[in-house]
């Protein structure tokens, strides 16, 4: 098992900004994927953006322009910056790692998401209107 860690979690009013974070206990560069999935109340878990290895991003539709993924490999931490958040933005919010491909090609996106090997335990997030 690969440890990872989220944290920078907590309320917020709409509007307001948050940064979350994922400590990784081996290279972050060595994952061809990373992931930051989200669970609402009540609600299934939804993949919200995804890092490929050479840094390439992609988000889901809700989540667009508002939120960013990136990786710190110096640091091998996982990072995403929410801005502009809104009351549906609220769940436990979890990192997760993908060590290689499921097939050749196979592109690393939050939906649908890999089958992911490592997962966090989640953090908070919680949206005041």
């Amino acid at each position: 098992q690969v440890p990872l860690e989220e944290s920078g979690g907590g309320s917020v009013q709409a509007g307001g900004s948050l940064r979350l974070s994922c400590a990784a206990s081996r290279y972050t560069s060595s994952f061809i994927c990373m992931t930051w999935f989200r669970q609402a109340p009540g609600k299934e878990r939804e993949g919200v953006a995804s890092i490929e290895k050479d840094g390439s991003a992609t988000y889901a539709d809700s989540v667009k322009g508002r939120f960013t993924i990136s990786r710190d490999n110096a640091k091998n931490t996982l990072i995403l910056q929410m801005n502009s958040l809104k009351p549906e933005d609220t769940g436990t919010y979890y990192c997760a790692a993908k060590n290689s491909r499921p097939w050749w090609g196979a592109p690393c996106v939050p939906d649908p998401p890999y089958d992911m090997d490592y997962w966090g335990k989640g953090t908070l997030v919680t949206i005041s209107s």
